[in-house]
């Protein structure tokens, strides 16, 4: 199943030049959407932009947490490929990426936000402070407002505001509570003031400022944690609101499922979702978790809100009928299935995202795709939109064949994804399992019936999604299920073998000189 990286676009294509918006939305869950008939959250902002384009149903990140996310994403590679195993591993230089290709049709591509993309350390003094992070930013794109974790210029914008405590992330814990509660009072800041408004203005006044087709990426923290956020949205939803969580009938049930779950699980640390906390995960009950949902989903209707503004100032300006706009996410949230937050592992809520592409150039694109989608497909959609060429064999498809309403004949009929929990600073996986660093990984190939784990040097997990959609019942070990695990063992090694760097591979030096053919 290969994907062609050299795409002859349309005369419409050639003909308009299109302003490209691609907006990220950190940690965002597939499965939140009103347009997807989710129970209670709604997102208008998102619906109107499905309503003009084309809705992807199934559609999931390459890998997880961000950097490796970001880099499926912004490189069409499989992170087999990409090597970008966890936060802080660099992305190899030699990979083109959205960014870089946009200067090539002749955009100044634009960040507002970050792109968590750790710099290839060879080349450059060992003394760059840029080698001490891994929020730095995507080769290719020029930063108009970088806001990384740390959130200082957000910070700095709320100071100018007349907030004079806002001098640190405290400002996250809301007014009346303690640091590490959960609650779901509203912080010191409002709804006009929060980092999504923040990067959603400052987008805002560069867009009135171009006089020539743009290409910007506005990467919002939102809703990644930590779970906050101000009036209105701090209440829409309460801990009862939402479909039944995902998940065993205990903590420790869910832990003795698999070696990897019981390493991992009790590492989770409260701090990383709630600001100030301390302690284990496995220290907050079933109430907990609901709150924190409840917040969650609130914190979506924030950043939705901040879309449909968006939306209303591309049509004030006169640009949303030149604008292709794309809105998905780096990776999805656990959200309290399983008795977990945050995201990595296997299961799907970490990594079923949102997709939603409207081409004004594309007047039969209003439809919703139940086909498997790939973060690595963004990529050479964009290739193929903008009529340029990636400089590098790609995993990903166009598509461009779904947004012009076709069917995609020929498309893949399951999601891949892989994760990698090797820990190179501090050797704790390695040591906890007696593994060597390349052993730390897991590959997942899922479709409509079967979802199949490999572990390199763990065992296996088989989820019968049919009768188990909630991934309880691992029957990797059940001699019943022996031929459809051989089978889907198979089948990952096959995709894992047709998605091999592909670069030189379609290259033959001949006594003509070099023939290139990509299928």
């Amino acid at each position: 199943m290969q994907n062609p990286t050299s795409i002859e676009p349309t005369s419409i294509e050639k003909a308009r030049r299109p302003n490209i918006l691609l907006i990220t939305a950190d940690q965002w869950r597939g499965d939140c959407l009103s347009a997807v008939g989710h129970a209670c959250v709604k997102t208008p902002g998102v619906d109107a932009l499905a309503r003009e384009g084309t809705l992807f149903r199934r559609h999931y990140a390459g890998a997880a947490p961000c950097s490796p996310a970001r880099a499926t994403l912004y490189t069409g590679l499989y992170q087999m490929n990409h090597r970008v195993c966890r936060n802080g591993s660099p992305l190899d230089a030699r990979f083109d990426n959205l960014a870089l290709a946009a200067r090539r049709a002749g955009y100044d591509p634009t960040l507002f936000g970050y792109t968590d993309t750790a710099p290839d350390p060879r080349g450059m003094d060992a003394g760059d402070p840029h080698l001490t992070t891994y929020e730095g930013v995507l080769p290719g794109f020029t930063a108009r407002q970088l806001l990384p974790e740390h959130e200082k210029q957000w910070l700095s914008w709320l100071r100018s505001r007349g907030h004079a405590d806002a001098v640190s992330r405290d400002i996250h814990i809301p007014v009346g509570a303690e640091a590490g509660d959960i609650s779901n009072a509203a912080p010191a800041y409002s709804a006009d003031e929060t980092q999504t408004a923040f990067l959603a203005g400052e987008f805002i006044r560069w867009m009135g400022e171009q006089d020539k087709p743009w290409f910007a990426h506005v990467s919002f923290l939102r809703p990644h944690p930590p779970f906050s956020v101000p009036e209105p949205f701090n209440r829409m939803f309460t801990p009862g609101d939402g479909p039944v969580f995902a998940r065993a009938a205990s903590c420790e049930a869910e832990e003795n499922g698999h070696p990897y779950l019981a390493y991992a699980m009790p590492r989770s640390d409260k701090g990383s979702f709630i600001h100030g906390a301390r302690g284990q995960l496995s220290g907050w009950n079933a109430e907990d978790f609901a709150a924190i949902r409840a917040i969650y989903y609130g914190m979506i209707s924030e950043v939705d809100a901040q879309l449909s503004r968006i939306w209303q100032a591309l049509k004030d300006a006169g640009a949303w009928d030149d604008t292709l706009v794309i809105f998905t996410s780096d990776h999805a949230e656990m959200a309290g299935d399983h008795w977990t937050l945050g995201k990595g592992g296997f299961f799907d809520g970490s990594y079923h995202i949102p997709l939603v592409i409207r081409d004004p150039a594309s007047s039969a694109a209003v439809g919703v795709v139940d086909k498997f989608t790939s973060a690595a497909d963004i990529f050479p959609t964009l290739c193929q939109r903008l009529g340029i060429d990636a400089k590098n064999g790609l995993d990903g498809r166009s598509l461009m064949p779904f947004v012009r309403g076709g069917s995609g004949q020929g498309w893949r009929d399951a999601a891949f994804w892989e994760f990698d929990f090797r820990d190179i600073a501090h050797g704790e996986a390695e040591r906890h399992f007696g593994l060597r660093s390349n052993e730390c990984n897991l590959a997942v190939i899922r479709d409509a019936r079967f979802k199949y784990v490999h572990f390199t040097a763990l065992p296996p997990l088989l989820f019968n999604l049919a009768d188990d959609p909630m991934e309880l019942d691992n029957v990797a070990a059940n001699p019943a299920y022996a031929a459809i695990r051989l089978d889907y063992a198979e089948k990952l090694l096959s995709l894992r073998a047709c998605h091999l760097d592909q670069t030189l591979a379609y290259t033959e030096l001949t006594e003509r000189g070099p023939v290139t053919h990509r299928p």
